[in-house]
């Protein structure tokens, strides 16, 4: 296991700190993402809808606010397009992370762990945890991205990964939407409910299946 914590420790890292970065340059921020999307709703909503695929694609190379910018999807666009539109730059996220991870992450698994017997074992450990940890990843920002980078690297089964991802992100898209696009500046409860209710949900998640893998240990 510790050689599998190591990669996914330092693959945090990296995207942690595109995110410090960001923010302390004001590169990308909450209050930028606001603005670009009132702007491009003057226009027309298949701008708000192309920068809202952007912004969730960018978030494999810059970590950005995934949750937020979802909920803003559904209240720009409404529950319909916008979920459309999240579920868009999610699954490319998705995609994207693990081929560049299936092409280059041997590299990196050479470099991050030396001894064959442990890349090995970092392989073996998350072949048979990594669809849970998928289905679980939006517990927390950055291990859905560091999830699916892994996937790549360990030569998970693509439709394997598919399969979980899809479970993991559709789902979440269409909560958060969906609590967007019935939520007001007067009244931004249902966005504030929803954001608490699925961090909790998958928090809850992971409990479960830690205490399951440790009675089974």
């Amino acid at each position: 296991m510790k050689p599998l914590f190591k990669i996914i420790l330092v693959l945090a890292f990296c995207f942690a700190s595109t995110f410090v970065i960001a923010n302390a340059t004001g590169l990308l921020t909450v209050e930028k993402i606001e603005t670009w999307l009132e702007v491009a709703k003057t226009l027309s909503p298949i701008y708000v809808a192309g920068i809202i695929i952007v912004l969730l694609f960018a978030d494999l190379f810059i970590a950005v606010p995934t949750l937020t910018v979802i909920i803003l999807a559904g209240f720009f666009l409404g529950h319909g397009v916008g979920a459309v539109s999240a579920i868009m730059g999610l699954m490319l996220v998705g995609i994207c992370g693990y081929i560049l991870s299936y092409i280059y992450g041997e590299k990196i698994i050479n470099f991050l762990v030396k001894k064959k017997e442990q890349q090995e074992e970092a392989k073996a450990t998350f072949i048979e945890h990594g669809f849970a940890m998928i289905l679980l990843s939006r517990a927390m920002p950055i291990l859905p991205e560091v999830s699916a980078c892994l996937a790549g690297m360990t030569r998970m089964r693509f439709v394997t990964f598919m399969a979980a991802w899809s479970l993991s992100t559709i789902p979440y898209a269409l909560i958060a939407t969906y609590a967007g696009s019935i939520s007001t500046l007067e009244n931004p409860k249902p966005a504030i409910f929803t954001a608490i209710g699925l961090s909790g949900l998958f928090w809850l998640g992971w409990y479960i299946f830690n205490r399951r893998k440790r009675l089974q240990d």
